[in-house]
């Protein structure tokens, strides 16, 4: 594993086994960081959710189990099981 904590180069590897849900709240990792953006894991407790906020790089949302409701332009996207989100 590269030091600063994201994944080797062509390393198969399952998601899942990557990171640690939490009971109440939020487990993150980065997997990947560039200049151009970065590939950020998330685990979400049931009912938790991220602020609304802005981005200057695309956003994919691929769902491994579960639901999610995503706003995207003040409209409610139900993101199952990918949702691709352009900068903005």
């Amino acid at each position: 594993m590269p030091a600063n904590g994201t994944i080797a180069p062509a390393e198969a590897l399952r998601l899942v086994d990557l990171i640690t849900p939490t009971q109440h709240g939020i487990a993150s990792r980065v997997l990947s960081r560039s200049g151009g953006g970065s590939v950020t894991l998330f685990a979400f407790a049931a009912g938790e959710g991220l602020t609304e906020h802005t981005s200057p790089f695309e956003a994919l949302v691929l769902m491994l189990e579960g639901a999610l409701v995503l706003t995207v332009d003040g409209h409610a996207v139900e993101a199952r099981p990918l949702l691709i989100m352009l900068r903005g």
